[in-house]
């Protein structure tokens, strides 16, 4: 008697492999611009943080963009975070678009396609990226089953750019202000709801024909409308700020750095004094032309509740930027929270073409 056995597969779904990206930094000459290196290695000694104090003092009263280094995260940490957002963006489109954030509500949670914008009339932007919010209930929503693969590594990722770097950041900042040291992190605690987040993001490549219809232009010149942004800094070149002078210098790279820069919610809340600096993307130079060129990013965004009204700081009174009076018309003029002042620039965002760059510069009626 022969016993025939059946043997049935049961197909598991897996998430894609990750992989690492590599890229090698341009032999052009570049015009870069002069900016500080703050060593967060320092920052837990008396002498170290007084010289960091000064520092980011300088950088916000220039052009807003300085760089730290010695954050507390690893190469090998980073590194992963740079190959995930890859294999999210390299997911068949019709996956992606399964978890579209509702961009024209004023909502970046989620997938954001690449060409949703018109960058010049009749032409789409050439990137797309993957945003994820707070790991706080209200924020949770449907991923890709990459991100849930890797969930618990990004929240470890996300909060510590949050509480360990940005708040280093805020308590600089509000040590230049001559306010209590943690002023600035109880309008940033990740906790309340805020609408801060991670972006994985990759411009995609055009020829040199394509790049020079729209300018040499990936993304124009703007200005954050968020807090404080967090630029892990990469090889491929494209970065520039805007000078005092008008000029644009382009923004080195420094390997194991975050490029960061101050917005317009600082810029709100000093009354100028903290820089929002106007930059932009241009396409890398002919050597990296053919790069894809990837972001990770993280955007600071202050508590919902939080007042866009300027700050009562001692230095700013001295320098004449501080005004009770003028405090209060601008208070009855703005009447918004932040978190209903977020969204309505977000739909900007997503509206047809318009000459003016994103950003405070176009806002300047309503917030001087």
């Amino acid at each position: 008697m022969t016993t025939t056995q059946t043997t049935t597969q049961v197909q598991v779904e897996t998430a894609p492999t990750i992989t690492p990206i590599t890229a090698v930094e341009t032999e052009n000459d570049l015009d870069f611009a002069d900016i500080p290196i703050l060593d967060f290695g320092t920052f837990e000694s008396e002498e170290g943080k007084a010289k960091l104090i000064a520092q980011i003092k300088e950088a916000v009263e220039q052009t807003g963009f300085f760089y730290v280094t010695n954050f507390g995260l690893s190469e090998d940490e980073i590194n992963k975070q740079w190959a995930l957002g890859d294999s999210i963006l390299k997911l068949p489109e019709e996956e992606k678009l399964k978890y579209r954030a509702k961009l024209e509500d004023g909502d970046y949670n989620g997938y954001r396609p690449l060409g949703s914008i018109e960058q010049f009339p009749g032409k789409r932007d050439n990137w797309e990226c993957y945003h994820v919010f707070k790991f706080n209930p209200e924020y949770q929503r449907a991923h890709p089953q990459i991100v849930n693969e890797h969930y618990g590594e990004i929240e470890k990722f996300h909060r510590h750019v949050h509480q360990n770097v940005a708040y280093r950041v805020l308590r600089l900042l509000s040590n230049v202000l001559e306010l209590p040291e943690d002023y600035m992190v109880k309008q940033h605690e990740y906790n309340n709801p805020c609408s801060s987040f991670l972006r994985y993001m990759k411009y995609h490549p055009r020829s040199a024909e394509v790049n020079a219809s729209y300018n040499n232009t990936y993304t124009r010149g703007h200005t954050d409308f968020g807090s404080i942004t967090f630029l892990f800094s990469q090889p491929v070149p494209g970065l520039e700020l805007q000078t005092n002078d008008g000029k644009w210098h382009a923004v080195k790279h420094i390997p194991n750095s975050i490029i960061v820069n101050t917005a317009d919610m600082m810029h709100f809340w000093t009354n100028g004094y903290l820089h929002s600096c106007m930059h932009r993307v241009v396409a890398p130079p002919l050597d990296q032309m053919h790069k894809e060129r990837f972001g990770l990013i993280y955007f600071l965004r202050p508590n919902d509740d939080a007042q866009l009204k300027t700050v009562d700081s001692p230095l700013l009174k001295r320098l004449g930027l501080f005004d009770k009076k003028e405090r209060e018309d601008l208070e009855a003029k703005r009447n918004i929270k932040v978190g209903e002042w977020v969204p309505i620039q977000t739909k900007k965002n997503w509206t047809p073409f318009d000459k003016q760059p994103q950003g405070q510069r176009e806002f300047q009626s309503l917030f001087r």
